[in-house]
């Protein structure tokens, strides 16, 4: 029972209190709990194993937490969760995520119709059952029948990247509009998170009208939900299939607040809001005021918005209420996190001898074509038959030839021979010691057996880490972001045993992976391990993604110290010998 199980459990139990009309002070306190502890980055098993430690101390956790923690620890279940799982499907809470519907709602259709699943409140609005129950109308039944593709797809959350796309769109779409003065995006889109599931963009206009008129013409609007108030503040649209965005209205001395109030996160701006009220200040989207609430001492920026509440411009990335409000109370300095024109090298990708699609040189003149200095080529090694994965013997053949042709770039891109070398379903290396000895860079990997109990994938890592030819280990979880949950694997002993050997970690920058996730990558700085961001490159196109590992480092607290791959590659030479 980990973190993240332990926080999916006080999630489940919100979700279920709230729709059985539980006291909402009560849910809160475990959806607070909830995000608490999945922001940790040690286990929770080993706070509570500390006498000199008290779990309740960590800011959202409660002594009511802490000790149904300790239930799950012990047990693996809590009799409450039981309970009412007997009593609430779950696919009854699907129902939640439909736009306009909610837990009151969704609790009132299954109570008086018996509704218990997407489909069978589809076949009863459809046979018009549900305009009938008071609260609802017409109106209602046709929307939650327009809403239920919603959501199904609302448990896809959009990779950032994906997002990303739109936001490109967007903002080039909008710069064409003469009335936008200033145009933003905020919420978890701005602040990185892996997934996203709608955006916020903020617009000073000098033509409401005009701004608004322009993002119904968006070529890829599917739909207009809502134009407009009398003071015309809001939009909101849907983009392809299930993409929201809300453009909100505001006045340009209200900019600065807003975009740092929609930016968020919750958790973040309910701290602002605290040290505002130790401060006798008040603030919100509209601002930072005095005690009165009348008087506007700052917001058009949002650095006046910190600065007024004695608070330096935190990056958006860090603002998850996690270390980021420490770090300006100890030093009053945050950290330099993390950028991309730090990075040095690349030390993960594929060629046309296993599955990627270009040739060695060619991938190192796409490097050299990004500034790179050093990259590793890393094949896969034998057990990846699919994709046609080498052999020790044509292992050694590539680097006879890499050899002559790192001759071709001298002096101008350092190429290293490098393998990624699958981790066996019973243990061990895929290729044999005396082949590894010869490489510059071997990176170990589990594809198979992923399935394996948490005690097994633990192990073979850890053998991994601790034979003397391994210098990272690649996507240490293995998951696939919205196709794939990461295996089981024990990562504070992957930690541990990284530190003592020396070896190195990936964050597979790759935006389907973004493995480690941001929480590890602080746990990893905790325990003084060097990241290596890579893109797992499979064409010289895929070189590209380096920015989206970059991204998911920062949001993890990484300076350019914590990442191996910003030393030039003698200092890197030698962190790796220190092995």
């Amino acid at each position: 029972m980990d973190n993240s199980k332990i926080a999916d459990c006080f999630e489940e139990l919100a979700e279920l209190l709230e729709f059985k009309g539980e006291n909402p002070f009560r849910v809160r306190a475990y959806r607070n709990g909830a995000r608490a502890i999945r922001d940790l980055d040690e286990p929770v098993r080993d706070i509570l194993a500390d006498p000199e430690r008290d779990l309740a101390a960590v800011p959202g956790i409660g002594k009511t937490l802490v000790e149904k923690s300790q239930v799950l620890l012990k047990t693996g279940s809590l009799p409450q969760l039981e309970a009412l799982r007997k009593e609430v499907p779950s696919s009854v809470l699907a129902m939640v995520r439909i736009p306009g519907v909610g837990a009151k709602k969704a609790a009132q259709l299954h109570r008086e119709l018996g509704i218990d699943s997407l489909e069978a409140l589809r076949k009863a609005c459809e046979a018009g059952e549900v305009h009938k129950l008071k609260g609802f109308g017409a109106k209602t039944e046709q929307a939650i029948l327009e809403g239920l593709e919603i959501a199904e797809a609302a448990d896809r959350r959009m990779r950032w990247a994906d997002a990303d796309v739109v936001v490109g769109q967007l903002r080039e779409y909008m710069r064409q509009c003469a009335a936008v003065e200033q145009l933003e995006f905020a919420g978890s889109y701005r602040r990185g998170r892996e997934t996203v599931g709608d955006l916020d963009m903020l617009c000073v206009a000098s033509d409401r009208d005009a701004v608004m008129d322009h993002l119904q013409a968006f070529p890829e609007r599917t739909e207009t939900i809502l134009r407009g108030d009398e003071k015309k503040t809001k939009m909101s649209i849907r983009v392809g299939g299930s993409l929201q965005v809300d453009l909100r209205m505001v006045e340009a001395e209200e900019f600065g607040a807003a975009l740092q109030y929609f930016t968020g996160s919750q958790a973040h701006n309910i701290h602002l809001r605290s040290i505002a009220r130790r401060r006798g200040l008040k603030i919100n989207e509209y601002g930072v005021f005095g005690e009165d609430g009348n008087k506007r001492l700052a917001g058009r920026s949002e650095e006046e918005v910190y600065a007024t509440l004695g608070l330096p411009l935190f990056p958006p990335e860090i603002r998850e209420d996690r270390y980021e409000f420490e770090w300006a109370d100890q030093n009053d300095k945050l950290p330099l996190l993390l950028t991309l024109d730090a990075i040095r090298g690349d030390l993960h990708m594929h060629t046309s001898a296993s599955d990627g699609t270009a040739t060695i040189r060619e991938m190192a003149d796409a490097a050299l074509e990004r500034g790179l200095e050093y990259i590793a080529i890393t094949d896969h090694s034998r057990r990846v038959s699919m994709a046609n994965g080498l052999t020790p013997a044509r292992l050694l053949a590539q680097w006879e030839e890499l050899e002559e042709i790192r001759k071709e770039y001298r002096n101008r891109l350092t190429i290293l021979k490098g393998i990624e070398c699958d981790i066996l379903e019973a243990g061990g290396m895929d290729l044999p010691d005396e082949v590894l000895a010869e490489a510059d860079w071997v990176l170990a990997s589990v594809h198979y057996g992923q399935k394996q109990s948490r005690e097994q994938i633990t192990e073979r890592i850890l053998g991994a880490i601790h034979n003397p030819h391994v210098t990272c280990i690649a996507h240490p979880t293995g998951r696939l972001i919205n196709r794939r949950p990461a295996y089981e694997v024990e990562m504070e002993k992957v930690f541990a045993a990284a530190a003592e050997t020396g070896t190195l970690l990936e964050l597979n920058a790759h935006p389907a992976r973004l493995d480690l996730h941001d929480i590890h990558c602080a746990a990893a700085r905790r325990h003084g391990i060097p990241i290596v961001i890579n893109t797992d490159a499979h064409s010289p196109e895929g070189l590209d993604v380096m920015r989206y590992g970059v991204l998911q480092a920062r949001r993890g607290g990484l300076t350019a110290a914590d990442v191996a791959n910003t030393r030039p590659w003698k200092k890197l030479q030698a962190l790796i010998g220190q092995r």
